[in-house]
């Protein structure tokens, strides 16, 4: 190994990069508790995630309207590539039961 090596591998780290992307483990989540929630009848929002006495509320709340161009995945890693259409709404209470699922988010996710 040369010298350059060396210090890179005794520098650990959870992320690569190449061509400029960065990769993390598919095992990492993203801190904090923000997150995209998928509830019945279709809708998608986005916000800061409590749970609590059998209901969650989402602050900071948006609704996730429509995206172009890629599915649910590439629209979770890069909303503004997706040209995804976030709306602004007040905060969002509804009953745990309504949740298909969440994906966890970065903190500043959409906004």
């Amino acid at each position: 190994m040369t010298d350059e090596q060396t210090k890179g591998a005794s520098a650990m780290t959870d992320k690569i990069t190449i061509n400029g992307v960065d990769y993390v483990p598919a095992n990492s989540k993203p801190a904090g508790n923000r997150a995209v929630v998928v509830v019945d009848r279709g809708w998608i929002f986005a916000g800061d995630v409590t749970r609590e006495n059998s209901r969650i509320v989402l602050t900071n709340a948006l609704h996730v309207f429509k995206w172009e161009s890629v599915g649910f995945a590439g629209m979770i890693a890069d909303p503004k590539k997706a040209k995804a259409d976030l709306r602004p709404i007040a905060d969002v209470d509804m009953p745990a039961g309504a949740e298909v699922f969440c994906v966890p988010v970065k903190g500043d996710w959409g906004l």
